[in-house]
């Protein structure tokens, strides 16, 4: 079960801290027992969240002081479960930190509920660690595992949550509403895995 939740994004002052917020919110009212935490592989420590950000989670109920945190190898340690609002965030965080590879999705990827799509994900995780593991072990991969890949990264939908930062309230709302349906997809999830 997963019981120690990551959100990640680029500055950790839009998207992730309304996935952690939402994410919070809703665990507790589907009595979710998770910690929930958000961090950004470009953030500054202690930045206030967007202001539409912190309107957008006050307006659903979710009143909290939320600042930014970077990413470090104590916070993906900690984690059970660390899912990212971009394929590219999710490539930097398995490129800094190789260890956690069998724990870091897009949120879309690891909340998806059509089962065609989820198999192809988990095919391509299954295939990326274990090339990353050939790679760090300096073992030569074949053609036939790199064309798979391709084939599976090609076959892949796009998990990717837009970045509003810099954009009006408009860009902002639409981004929480693609972050809070899949929040609510993971809760489902997380449930169903927790009933068995």
């Amino acid at each position: 079960m997963y019981e120690r939740i990551l959100f990640v994004c680029t500055g950790n002052t839009c998207r992730s801290p309304m996935a952690e917020g939402l994410m919070r919110a809703f665990a507790q009212k589907e009595q979710l027992d998770c910690e929930v935490r958000s961090a950004g592989v470009l953030a500054w420590d202690g930045h206030p969240i967007s202001p539409h950000s912190a309107d957008i989670l006050r307006e659903k109920g979710i009143d909290e002081r939320m600042t930014s945190s970077q990413l470090t190898g104590e916070t993906v340690e900690w984690a059970d479960l660390i899912l990212t609002m971009t394929s590219s965030h999710k490539e930097t965080v398995i490129r800094r930190f190789p260890e956690a590879v069998d724990k870091v999705y897009t949120l879309k990827e690891f909340a998806e509920d059509d089962p065609k799509a989820a198999q192809t994900v988990d095919e391509r995780q299954q295939i990326q660690s274990e090339l990353m593991i050939k790679r760090s072990l300096g073992q030569p991969i074949s053609d036939e595992e790199m064309e798979r890949a391709k084939q599976l990264e090609a076959q892949m939908p796009n998990f990717d949550i837009p970045d509003p930062f810099g954009g009006d309230r408009k860009r902002y709302e639409q981004a929480a509403q693609e972050i809070e349906a899949y929040v609510i997809k993971l809760i489902g999830k997380l449930k169903r895995l927790r009933d068995g």
